[in-house]
This record gives structure tokens, sequence and C-alpha cells, in this order.
């Protein structure tokens, strides 16, 4: 490309000798190397042409005079490239360091951008990941919101909804009360008046009686409240215990060693071997497996006969399923329970006082299932029933709509009770052919009237057959029995926190949390007197049951209930007796 012809011209040549200077360091010393080798043939060339010329005539030499002129021109042309060449050398060789300095500079630069680019494309990449993620999470948490927000709006509803329908009964309840309570407020200075007038007649009459009559002697603390006179007596709860005997079922394990051994020179006491280890029991009184239904009775006699003269008593039974607790407080036809004994004892003993007091006795009968109550003397003993305050303002509880049925005599007893038992739920479990899945509460009202004075007592009288306690995957419940025994240890819990309250003194007793300890409130509060008749069985696959059962009976023995209280309606004469000393200064400074 870089050769020149012979028909070239001094301008093109020169062209092609200055073009390089547009050109890069390398392509510029390419180029020079290109012209001096051309040089160098070329000189050698015109050598060659002037040999030649020397032995042309002189028709050859006419010929070549133009090539020997453009030989000429070659040459004055390359003769001229060598100065142009230093020129361009000298040119590169001074910018060649420059030059490569400013290279490496620049490669650097470009590498450190190179390397910026990069970190900053890692970085962006994280940061749009982040971002899709951040993205994702805002569009679950908002479709979150926009689904749960209406349901939390249905949930404030309900909850609201659910406070105010249980506040409500809460609030007429209260509102009741302040009504019974300002009546009373009206009424009691008319009443106290009335007392104070019949009092002054009294003393002009009996001034010099003496300060003793009937059945009330002054050695009685008697106190007034709102028209009652209580007459105090002291004791805890009495804890009871029964072992099961043998039955035909149990025969197969009757030579196998007892776990339950009794001391016979100490009937309180009671050891049971579990896990290796002996644990005893001090209990009120521990009867042994042959007691009888008469010797059990004989033990709480006198408590119930108590209920006559205006004490209010419970009497319940507790213990596992299948331990005999419905036997010991039903019994059978011909060997009747306590219910039944614990009744023909109440109507002797107002045999015995006929001429002096007039009784009536009515009872009912409840049941506790499925933390629901139900009548079970009444027409429909599926109807639900609730325990409410008494209007009377008296605070005591009372359960509206709820059968009273007065008995005259004892032979009409047995038929109510049949009654109650054909309307009670029973079912087989693993642990009892015929369990009784529900609590029962037999209570006998006794309202007596003193035919001298006029003097009126209330008594009451609970009779519970508490609902076996189980351990389900022993008794095997499943369905609706399982629904049944939860409903069951719930309710037996709840007893047991009760009595824990009863036991530390607790200003606040939780007789609430279930039906059943709100409707013993009254029997487990102060002022009464109560027996419990704790159930066990002395087989060894029950020594589990068994424990459980002797920790609640002896935690039982220790809650004190406080003094007994009589229940007296007031009269005049009792206003007479309490406030004797008083009246009568009273009344020599007003004669």
């Amino acid at each position: 490309e870089s050769y020149i012809g012979p028909g070239e011209g001094a301008a093109q040549v020169h062209q092609n000798v200055t073009r390089p200077k547009g050109l890069s360091y390398e392509e510029r010393l390419h180029k020079l190397r290109l012209y001096s080798l051309e040089f160098r043939r070329w000189s050698s060339d015109l050598i060659e042409v002037f040999k030649m010329i020397k032995g042309f005539n002189r028709v050859d030499t006419e010929k070549l005079f133009p090539l020997v002129r453009e030989s000429k021109t070659r040459c004055i042309i390359l003769t001229l490239q060598p100065g142009h060449l230093r020129y361009v050398t000298q040119m590169v060789e001074v910018e060649s360091p420059t030059t490569l300095r400013s290279l490496r500079e620049c490669e650097e630069r470009n590498r450190h951008l190179l390397e910026q680019v990069t970190h900053q494309g890692e970085r962006c990449c994280q940061l749009e990941h982040q971002l899709r993620s951040s993205q994702e999470t805002s569009s679950q948490l908002k479709y979150k919101v926009r689904v749960l927000y209406p349901c939390l709006e249905i949930l404030q509803s309900e909850c609201l909804n659910q406070r105010l329908t249980t506040m409500q009964p809460f609030l007429r309840s209260m509102k009741s009360d302040y009504n019974s309570l300002r009546s009373q407020v009206k009424s009691f200075s008319q009443f106290y008046e009335a007392a104070i007038i019949e009092a002054k007649k009294q003393v002009r009459a009996q001034h010099r009686e003496r300060e003793t009559h009937g059945c009330f002697p002054l050695s009685q603390d008697l106190s007034t409240h709102s028209g009652t006179v209580t007459i105090l007596f002291s004791g805890n709860i009495r804890v009871l215990c029964r072992i099961k005997p043998l039955i035909q079922t149990d025969k197969k394990e009757e030579d196998t060693p007892t776990p339950v051994t009794l001391n016979p020179a100490n009937d309180c006491r009671i050891t049971v071997l579990y896990k290796a280890r002996e644990r005893s029991f001090e209990l009120d009184k521990v009867f042994i497996p042959e007691a009888t239904q008469e010797v059990v009775f004989e033990e709480i006699e006198p408590l119930v006969t108590s209920c006559i003269d205006g004490y209010n008593i419970c009497i319940f039974a507790y213990g596992q399923t299948g331990s005999g607790k419905t036997y010991t407080m039903e019994g059978e036809t011909d060997n009747p329970g306590i219910n039944q004994r614990a009744l023909r004892a109440l109507f002797k003993e107002i045999e015995t006082r006929t001429g002096t007091w007039s009784y009536t006795v009515s009872l009912n009968l409840v049941e506790i299932y499925n933390e629901h109550l139900r009548d079970l003397l009444g027409k429909d003993p599926q109807e639900k029933l609730e325990i409410k305050l008494n209007p009377d303002g008296s605070g005591h509880l009372h359960v509206p709509g709820l059968t009273l049925v007065e008995v005259k005599r004892f032979q009409d007893i047995r038929k109510v009770l049949a009654l109650g038992r054909k309307n009670r739920v029973t079912q087989s479990t693993n642990m009892n052919e015929r369990s009784s899945r529900s609590h029962v509460l037999l209570t006998v009202t006794v309202s007596g009237t003193e035919i001298n004075t006029d003097t009126k007592t209330v008594g009451k009288m609970n009779l519970v057959d508490l609902a076996g306690s189980e351990r389900v995957w022993k008794s095997g419940a499943e369905g609706e029995r399982l629904k049944e025994a939860q409903n069951i240890n719930k309710s037996l819990l709840a007893l047991a926190d009760v009595i824990q309250a009863l036991r530390a003194k607790q200003n606040h007793v939780p007789f609430r949390n279930s039906k059943l300890t709100y409707l013993l409130q009254d029997s487990l509060g102060k002022g009464n007197k109560t027996v419990m008749v704790v159930q066990i069985s002395s087989l060894e696959e029950n020594v589990g049951e068994t424990m459980c059962s002797l920790k609640f009976a002896q935690r039982v023995c220790k809650v004190e209930l406080g003094p007994a209280a009589r229940r007296v309606e007031a009269t005049s004469y009792i206003f007479y007796l309490r406030y004797r000393k008083h009246l009568e200064y009273f009344v020599v400074r007003s004669v």
C-alpha cells in the first residue's frame, strides 16, 4: 500500500509521507519502518538504472528519459523522507512516556470505575430484592388487615353484647336488692317504735317476772339482726370417711393385699400405701368397711335434729365414681341411706314436740347437669333454672320456679324421692355400671312456731350427692360422657377452690365459679353446720383416686366456718329480753 509507482506525482508522494500525523503511536512507527525499507530499495533500484543507462544507446536513452526523470523525482522524495522520519521518530519518542503514563492512569481509573460500577450494581440488586420483599410483606399485611378488620369489629361487637347481656341480670339484681333495702329502712322505724311500745307493756306487766322463760334462758347469747335472733355454737366442718366394702364384682381381688389399712386403736386415722410409701390421714371419724348404714347415720343424727331448732346444716358425699356415694346418701329400698333416715329422724323429733311447737316441712330436689339446674320434681325436668338473690333483701339465694313440696308425714317422702331418682341422669362407664352424671341437692326446710310465745324458727338441711370425680382415660368417657365428665371435674375443682379459700380465711370466696358452689353458698358459708362423708375404695387399682379424695378431705377438716347460728324470728318477747335493761330505765323515767 505504501509503494510509490512510476505514475505518481510529487504532490501525491508528499501527501502519503505526511499522512501518518493523524495516526496512533504504533501505526506511525509501522509506517516509518515501511518508508525506511522502501527508501533503501529505491536507492538500490536507482543504482541499477544508472548502470543500465550507460549501456544503452541514444534511442534507448530517449526512451528511458521519462523513466530517469521519474526516478529522480522519486529519489528527491525519498531524500526528503528521512528528515520527516527523524521528526516523527523524535515526536514519538517524546510523546511515548507521557502517553504510556496517561494510558496507565486511564487504565487504573477505568479499573477503579469498573469496581465501583460492579459494587453499585450489587448494591442495587440487594436493594431491589429488599424492595420486592418489602412490597410482598406489605401486600400480605394489607390483605390480613382487610380480612381481620371485619372479624375484629364482629368480635368487639360480640364481646360488648356479651358483657351487656351479663351485666343486665346483675344490674336487675342490684336494683332489686336496693329497693328491698330501701323498703326495709323505711319500715324499720315503724317496726322499732312498735317494739318499744310492746316492750313497755311487757315491762309494766312482768316487772317482777323471772328473767328466764321457756326455751330462751338469758344465759344464751341473743343478738338481733333484721328481725332474727341467732344463738351461736362453734365447730368446723366434720369429715367422715367410709370405705366401700368388696362387692361381688370385686371378689377376684379379695385375696390381694389392700393398700388401705385402719388403726383399731384410733378410729380417726387411716393409712394408704401408695408408690411404696405409706401416708397417714387424720379425720374426724373413719368407718370400717363393714359399717352399716345405721352406724354411719348415728354419727350425724344430732346434727340432723338441730335443723328443727333453726340451724342450717349440710351433709354431702364426696369421692370417685363407683365409691358408694349414692348408696350412702340414698341407700336401697330395704336399707335406706342418710336422706331417708334424716327425714325419719326429723319427723320423729317433731312428734315429740307436739303440743308446744308446730312445724311445717317442705322439700325440693335439684339436679346440676352439665352446669345447668334442673327441677327433678317439676313438670318438665329438662327445663333449665337460674340462681337468683332472694328479693326479700335477706341476701340469701333462691331458684325462681323451683317446685317446693310440703310433706305431712314421712311416708309421703318416699314417693317424692322416687320421682327425683327417676328423673336423675345416670349412665354406664368403665368405672361404674350406674354412674351418676350429675350433682343432686335435696333441700329440706323446717319452719317451726312455738305455740305459747309465737316464736318462729327456720332451719334448712341440704343433703348433697355429688357426682363422682373420675379420670377420663380410666372411665372410658367419650362424646357426651366426656362432656359430662369435664363439667363434673370442673365443678368439683371449683368446690376445692372454695374450700381452700375458706381454709385460708380469704375475704373473697369464689362461690360463683360454678353452679354447684353457688347453690351451696348458704350451706358452706359462715354460721352453718357441715359434714362431709368422703367415700373411698380399698382396691389397688383405685389407690390413686383414694389418695386424691383423702388429701381433699384433710383440707376440708381444717376449714373453720365459725360459730353456727340459729335463726329465730324476732317477736316482742325476744325484744323484751334483749332490751329489757335499757328500757327499764326509760320506762321509769317516763312514768
